[in-house]
């Protein structure tokens, strides 16, 4: 049998788990397997998951993900280490005795917190929503998990119960794979990374630990909270399965990862992950960069617990991916996901036509929740090729508008910049991305068994996992991480072209904005 040093990853997400393998000398993915999670969406705005399916698609890809491996006559006893990437903000909270969870994941998009939200904002002195920014670097909205935690002690008993009981545990996703995966009741880890823990806001972003101004606000014991580490180390063995006692040895919010899977190491350089969502982050080095901008100041990663600690900024934009499923769910103008790339071809330009997802309100630079999706300068001669393509354009204007306010606030203008993320195998997307942007855009080419997949979140947590002290089977050194061949993409149209269809956008998006407010929603 042949053998090759190789790093598990665990890739939960939004709309999928994956748990994929590579080769710690090369960074080649190996195998994987990946298995879609069910989104429950019991009233308009809430957006749930099952805590124990996502458990259990996880334990599926491990199992499924092995077998493939001995397949290809690699051994399982190969695989020295496991990472964690995930999707972040989604809350869980569980008891701590049975291992049950007391309510189903409230997801990162969920917006029922907004009356809770504003509550909170009317608390502070000056009704600031950004009161609490200068500890977490994030503004008080429906998007951060300290807001869904505090809307579940407010409005289910069963949490309440279990927190005055001392039975209640609270974590993002990976810290509810952690404990299942180490023990769960028996003794299983609870505790959580600095990326994760920075999008609780209910960690100080400068001394990385809970504080008690951010708890204390949202009313939150200490007490259900996990304990915070660095992305890398070794925090538990598994404790059952196929890769029972290899070390998790690294966890990355799924952002983050994919900053450190595109090697983004050095201050100024960036990426954008296309999912569900879209997410921009830059790495502005050791120093916490406040924004004036309207976009988050978060952790990057903290790559072992005695090394420094980099921070980013992030902009992030809820509907991306989302918009196109949109397209294929509820309009019914494609079958496949797919097909909006050939859809959008077959016309040359939107003809005017502005597409503002703003499903979910407007996230950064905005943090309008009370906005609506809009499609607006439709004429008789609008057909659904032109929506095909002004969905696509959103995506990238968004980016467009978070790239600038990254410019104004870090004083580093970007020159290029690193995609990944499921979207990117759309080539029309990615030169609309490149011409409204005025800048080359370039995607990691794997020549592996499926050249479009999104890899390089999970490629982040191996590599932390396969980095960490005692573990050592997977080298940063920038001379030892091997070239990868980049697709570019450059602009095609002109400057002048390029900036009127983007002032056309911001007329838009101003449309949008005021659409409904809180107390139309409970009403």
């Amino acid at each position: 049998m042949a053998s090759k040093t190789l790093v598990g990853a665990i890739d939960q997400g939004t709309s999928s788990s994956r748990f994929l393998i590579f080769c710690s000398k090369t960074g080649e993915l190996i195998t994987y397997h990946q298995t879609e999670i069910q989104q429950l969406l019991p009233k308009e705005g809430w957006v749930e998951e099952d805590p124990k399916e996502i458990l259990q698609s996880v334990h599926v890809c491990i199992e499924k993900a092995v077998e493939n491996l001995q397949a290809l006559n690699l051994s399982v006893s190969d695989i020295k280490c496991v990472g964690i990437t995930n999707q972040r903000e989604t809350t869980i909270v569980w008891d701590k005795l049975t291992g049950q969870p007391l309510y189903n994941a409230i997801v990162w998009l969920d917006t029922r917190t907004s009356s809770t939200v504003d509550k909170l904002i009317a608390k502070t002195p000056q009704k600031d929503k950004d009161h609490l920014r200068a500890y977490c670097g994030l503004p008080i909205t429906t998007y951060f998990s300290a807001v869904k935690l505090r809307w579940l002690m407010e409005n289910e008993e069963p949490v309440r119960k279990a927190i005055q009981e001392n039975r209640c545990l609270f974590g993002t996703v990976d810290s509810w794979l952690l404990w299942n995966l180490t023990g769960g009741v028996s003794g299983g880890v609870h505790a959580t990374d600095v990326t994760n823990a920075s999008r609780t806001m209910l960690m100080n972003i400068h001394t990385l630990r809970w504080d008690e101004k951010l708890y204390g606000f949202f009313d939150i014991p200490m007490s259900v909270l996990p304990e915070i580490r660095s992305s890398s180390e070794v925090y538990g063995q598994m404790k059952m399965g196929p890769l029972q006692n290899v070390p998790i040895s690294g966890i990355l919010g799924d952002q983050q990862s994919a900053m450190v899977g595109q090697m983004c190491f050095k201050p100024g350089q960036a990426k954008n992950t296309y999912g569900t969502g879209c997410f921009l982050l830059m790495n502005t080095g050791t120093e916490a960069v406040e924004s004036k901008q309207g976009l988050l100041t978060t952790v990057g990663y903290q790559l072992g617990k005695n090394k420094p600690v980099v921070y980013a900024l992030e902009g992030a934009v809820a509907i991306a991916g989302a918009c196109v499923r949109w397209l294929r769910d509820n309009l019914g103008v494609i079958k496949t996901s797919e097909e909006v790339e050939v859809l959008a071809a077959k016309v040359d330009s939107t003809h005017g036509c502005y597409f503002v997802p703003a499903f979910s309100g407007l996230f950064c630079p905005y943090w309008q929740m009370d906005a609506r999706g809009i499609i607006c300068g439709l004429t008789q001669f609008t057909t659904k090729e032109h929506i095909a393509r002004a969905a696509l354009e959103a995506v990238c204007f968004q980016t467009r508008e978070i790239l600038e306010a990254m410019g104004k606030d870090s004083g580093i203008p970007l020159q290029s910049l690193q995609v990944d993320g499921g979207m990117t195998a759309n080539q029309l997307l990615m030169q609309l991305q490149t011409d409204l942007l005025g800048i080359s855009v370039g995607k990691y080419h794997n020549t592996g068994i499926r050249p479009s997949m999104p890899e390089t979140t999970a490629l982040g947590a191996a590599m932390a996992a396969g980095a960490a002290e005692r573990v050592g089977v997977w080298s940063l050194d920038s001379k030892d991480l091997s070239n990868i061949t980049t697709d570019t993409f450059n602009p095609c149209i002109r400057e002048k072209e390029r900036d009127a269809r983007f002032i056309r956008w911001k007329l838009a998006v101003q449309r949008s904005m005021h659409w409904e407010t809180a107390e139309d929603v409970v009403d």
